[in-house]
């Protein structure tokens, strides 16, 4: 391309020097060679220099032709453009860039100014990109969002600026643009992050801090402020609504003498068009105005002339007598959360109150904010915390009860030792020891869920499980439903307590039965997954990995959504009264939360249930592991002989133990604590052969006391006996050699032939 420099070198001097030295070349062009040479260099110089003069011509009106086709491409262009020279000095704007920049600046800077924080540097830095690249773009985070600016090089020295806006900005500030009421984004130190169009209007342009719009600081919402404008001062009632990360969004409403700014002429229509859910309230209690967004919560209704009481309940507070404090300013002002009436689904506000005084008469201005979602996530929290507690008061009641079952149905094996069938009171002994029996199967519910229940873990194909459930299932459906499977041929092996799963299946089942009392379908399937990533639902994590799901399907009435989150907690029932306990889904739960898998229930009105059961499957090496052989079970004898040390803390229970033992022989001393157990073992001559101890007891622990006792007697047998899981001293039982444990509630025979095994 031809500079321009080139161009404007002085044509005429040029002109005029070419023909003197023509002249001069001519008068010698007669005499001699070099003449007629020089002669024909100055014709060629003239050639060129018209050459020169022609591309130049049309380099300029090419130039010209493209700024005037510039100018009418970017007219109609939405986004606003500039063409400016290399100084920066604007020439043509099109209609966007008018409506888009209110600076009465000239320059691409000064245009630029109220959108780009350091304009100046960002074109500098783009210009020159353009004039080594032909092109420039740059996008850049602001206040009101994401924009990109783009400049393009035109011919030698100008540019053609484009401003992009490339993501929707914030909710609050697009709502804030979209009304005709001032608004204001600020700190709490005072520097102001954002301004919307009807507040740049009003200043006249952007201002960095509110010292320089309010004369008087700190702000009073509700409370009339000067504000200094373009055109002078003018008065504005202020609503100050506190925001996330110590912001706060300030609206100019119009004041006593707001004047007569277009902005602030009409109070109704300012106060309909704020983008926050505002109302005002009177000394009785009744709502005098809202706008838009609050009959917007309330499905469309006009809530004016109601009372505040009749449209939301307190959440443990009375609604009057909280009203009535705000008025009297007794009230402390901070959110307060209130419940819609007749709202379904539940609908939550959080509301603040701020009292402001107009001609003597005070009313309350309640800033409504929807808290829906945070409530139901307190909800969820709530509720987890609940199933926690339960479960730990689960655990320690049936500890409790575990230790009277283990009195109750101990002595009634000492009793039945002494009765024969043909005694008149054997056959009530045989009751009592039943009902105990059924009593443990019942705390054993409660220790499922709390999942400190006793497991037995083995390996196992769900297939053959499932397999062998098949007839005891059928009988359980009976004639109006079918029962069907369906298995995946690729399932893969999970570990898990077979009696327990099998009782998770049965629970599941009759569950389905008992919602379909015209009979259906039940149907069990069985597929083999891999996660590639976390699976998130129902406020539970599922880890990447293999699994084995179960499903249970059933074509019954459904579990309305407002119940799905309760199912699972002990004593939750949705049958009738008398027909279901609450505690067989609790049970579920806490077996299969154990095994360390998880359950998902999914249900549709009048469509049907399904449960998903999500077990970790187990790979071929743990299937594959050396077996280890089964015990050899010594008959027992009838009298034993050896030394027990029985440490039990509940005395009935010691007592029953300590007859049962002394019954087979074995020479008993007891200790109600592990501190009284070892100032016996203090002495040397004492001879002990089996430790018989609590786990849980006040003072020391028995695997405390144990490990102790053992340091001078290591060939001590030991056996722990608890109300609670085998898991709960699994860490402690593995560092205590030739330990067992035995769960309560026992029995005579269980007891005897546990210490017998240990001593022999």
């Amino acid at each position: 391309m031809i500079s321009r420099t080139a161009v404007m070198l002085s044509p005429r001097a040029a002109f005029l020097g070419v023909i003197g030295f023509l002249v001069v070349a001519a008068s010698y062009a007669l005499n001699n060679l070099i003449g007629l040479i020089a002669l024909g260099a100055g014709m060629t110089m003239i050639v060129i220099f018209a050459g020169i003069r022609l591309i130049a011509w049309r380099h300029t009106r090419t130039i010209g032709s493209l700024k005037d086709g510039l100018a009418v491409l970017i007219d109609k262009d939405p986004a606003p453009s500039l063409l400016s020279d290399r100084e920066g000095v604007v020439h043509v704007s099109n209609r966007a860039a008018m409506d888009r920049f209110t600076a009465s600046s000239e320059t691409v800077a000064g245009k630029l100014a109220n959108v780009i924080t350091t304009p100046a540097n960002v074109i500098s830095r783009m210009q020159n990109k353009a004039e080594g690249f032909g092109s420039a773009r740059e996008d850049i985070v602001t206040r009101r969002g994401h924009v990109r600016l783009v400049v393009h090089r035109v011919g030698d020295a100008d540019f053609l600026w484009r401003l992009e806006d490339i993501a929707d900005r914030p909710a609050s500030a697009r709502g804030a643009d979209g009304i005709n009421l001032p608004m204001l984004t600020a700190s709490r130190s005072g520097t102001i992050l954002f301004m919307n169009e009807a507040s740049r209007r009003l200043l006249g342009g952007r201002v960095k801090s509110l010292d320089r719009v309010f004369r008087q600081l700190p702000l009073v919402s509700g409370e009339v402020h000067e504000v200094d404008t373009e055109k002078g001062t003018l008065k504005a009632r202020v609503a100050v609504i506190p925001g996330a990360t110590d912001r706060q969004e300030i609206y100019l409403l119009p004041g006593d003498h707001a004047g007569s700014s277009a902005a602030m002429s009409d109070p109704a229509s300012v106060f309909e068009d704020i983008p926050v859910p505002l109302l005002r309230i009177n000394e009785s209690g009744a709502v005098t105005a809202c706008n838009r967004l609050v009959r917007d919560i309330f499905d469309g209704q006009n809530v004016s002339d109601r009372m505040m009481w009749d449209l939301v309940d307190g959440l443990g507070r009375s609604v009057r007598e909280w009203l009535q404090e705000a008025f009297e300013g007794r009230a402390r002002r901070q959110a307060v959360f209130l419940r819609v009436k007749n709202a379904s689904p539940e609908v939550f506000l959080q509301v603040t109150l701020t009292k402001v005084v107009d001609d003597g008469t005070a009313s309350l201005v309640a800033l409504l904010t929807d808290a829906t979602e945070l409530k139901t996530l307190e909800a969820q929290f709530v509720q987890s915390q609940k199933m926690q507690a339960i479960g730990q008061l689960a655990g320690g009641v049936a500890h409790d009860f575990n230790n009277l079952l283990t009195a109750i149905s101990g002595h009634c094996d000492l009793l039945l030792l002494r009765h024969d069938q043909g005694d008149e009171d054997f056959g009530d002994l045989t009751q009592i020891s039943q009902n105990a029996n059924r009593a443990a199967s019942l705390v054993g519910q409660l220790l499922a869920f709390s999942r400190k229940q006793n497991l037995q873990p083995q390996t196992m194909d769900l297939r053959d499980t499932l397999a062998d459930l098949t007839h005891l299932l059928n009988r359980l459906v009976g004639e109006k439903t079918t029962l069907s499977f369906s298995h995946d041929p690729s399932l893969m092996p999970i570990r898990a307590d077979k009696r327990q799963l099998e009782q998770v299946m049965m629970n599941l089942v009759v569950n389905a039965r008992d919602a379909m009392e015209q009979g259906g379908e039940i149907r069990i399937e069985t597929e083999a997954v891999v996660l590639q990533d976390d699976l998130s639902r129902d406020r539970a994590t599922v880890p990447a990995g293999r699994y084995s799901i179960v499903r249970v399907h059933d074509q019954g009435i459904g579990i309305p959504a407002d119940k799905l989150t309760k199912i699972f907690e002990p004593f939750y029932t949705t049958k009738r009264t008398g027909e279901g306990t609450g505690l067989g889904l609790s049970t579920v739960y806490g077996i299969i939360k154990q095994t360390g898998g998880f359950i998902f229930v999914d249900s549709v009105a009048s469509v049907g249930t399904t449960f998903s059961l999500y077990f970790p499957v187990r790979e071929h090496s743990e299937l594959t592991a050396r077996a280890i052989p089964a015990p050899v079970v010594e008959p027992l004898r009838a009298r034993a002989d050896g030394v027990v040390l029985l440490v039990e803390d509940e005395a009935p229970v010691r007592a029953f133990a300590s007859r049962a033992l002394q019954l087979k022989g074995f020479t008993v001393i007891e200790a109600d604590c592990a501190e009284a157990a070892l100032d016996l073992l203090t002495d040397k001559d004492l001879e002990v052969d089996v430790f018989v101890t609590d786990v849980i007891m006040p003072g020391m622990d028995g695997p405390s006391w144990v490990k102790k006792a053992l340091e001078d007697r290591p060939d001590v047998r030991v056996v722990f006996v608890s109300g609670y899981a085998e898991d709960s001293i699994a860490d402690n039982q593995a560092s205590i050699p030739n330990s067992v444990f035995l769960p309560k509630p026992f029995s005579l025979t269980d007891l005897t032939t546990t210490v017998h095994h240990q001593l022999h």
